[in-house]
């Protein structure tokens, strides 16, 4: 419960952090600074690790996971750059466990609950709502076109 604590504490406060890095640079640049935080913490990693004993299967899963992770995060700067606003962009993209779910049922043959489907509708209803705003006058369309 600890990590998971300061998972929704740190992973809270960087979505303001994104949200003011695309008002003043672009989102590639932002990506890059966001790397640097990574490499900042290596050190750290290395010590905690044995490397040795990762096979190449291990370490492709880490660089795609590092990839998609690195690509996902550039496409909320780019949200958050064209006008995105944070309190829309960013828990509208934390949806993404929906479909490491649906994923998991699939190639993992994971089984969820009744519930837990339920649970799952409910996210995406959120995610629809989050996304709706009023149309100004003047302005067409329903939803955030940035999201």
């Amino acid at each position: 419960l600890l990590y998971s604590s300061l998972v929704i504490v740190l992973w809270g406060a960087v979505g303001v952090l994104q949200k003011l890095g695309t008002n003043r640079i672009s989102s590639s640049s932002l990506l890059i600074w966001l790397q640097a935080g990574y490499v900042v913490l290596l050190p750290w990693l290395v010590y905690r690790v044995q490397m040795t004993q990762l096979g190449p299967r291990d370490m492709w899963i880490g660089i795609l996971s590092g990839l998609s992770n690195g690509l996902g995060a550039w496409c909320l700067f780019a949200a958050l750059e064209n006008g995105a606003k944070a309190s829309v962009a960013v828990p509208v993209t934390a949806l993404n466990p929906l479909l490491t779910a649906l994923l998991a049922v699939v190639f993992l043959h994971e089984r969820l609950s009744a519930r837990q489907w339920l649970g799952s509708l409910l996210a995406i209803v959120a995610g629809v709502m989050l996304s709706y705003e009023r149309p100004f006058p003047g302005r067409r369309g329903t939803a955030s076109e940035s999201v």
